[in-house]
């Protein structure tokens, strides 16, 4: 994930902020579930920004240059309340199944530090296929990327939304 420091941060604002965070697709649009706990230098860069704004680097392996990836440009939905998490049970089942380590930051009242649930729409993707002229680069439709079914996701990883869809296209 990469945001940016606020404009009031004492010696870096403005600067980009990059690190790997926990995301996990469980929403059918697209959109990726978010652990978000206050504490966290991403999340305190989210809330000082007008838009909450956020960027996401996936990928279906580990990365390398000829493999693809993505990077989705959108903004983070913080959920403070508990109750008011769409889909919570759906929601929890889904993150926890890719990230179950994650069991012990889950928001509710046994967190070690607090912690809400939150959505990253994206708003923007840019894909990059792999690495020369053998490889789509760009940027992709966000309908397109939504449209691709959330089973695509779940058998391919973020970036395979792209990828399956693409090859449904050029058939």
């Amino acid at each position: 994930m990469a945001t940016v420091y606020p404009a009031d941060h004492a010696t870096l604002a403005g600067e980009p902020f990059a690190l790997q965070e926990y995301y996990a697709s469980c929403h059918a649009n697209g959109s990726l579930a978010l652990l978000f706990l206050p504490i966290s230098r991403h999340s305190q860069n989210v809330l000082h920004s007008p838009a909450h704004a956020a960027t996401l680097s996936v990928w279906s392996e580990r990365p390398a240059a000829a493999r693809p990836r993505v990077s989705l440009i959108g903004n983070v939905t913080v959920f403070p309340d508990l109750s008011e998490t769409p889909d919570l049970a759906a929601v929890q089942a889904c993150y926890l199944a890719h990230h179950p380590d994650a069991r012990w930051w889950l928001p509710g009242p046994r967190e070690p530090h607090v912690a809400y649930w939150a959505r990253f729409d994206p708003h923007t993707v840019y894909f990059v296929g792999g690495f020369g002229d053998e490889h789509y680069i760009g940027y992709i439709p966000l309908e397109l990327y939504q449209r691709a079914g959330s089973a695509d996701a779940a058998n391919f990883g973020v970036a395979g939304r792209v990828l399956v869809d693409q090859q449904d296209a050029a058939l």
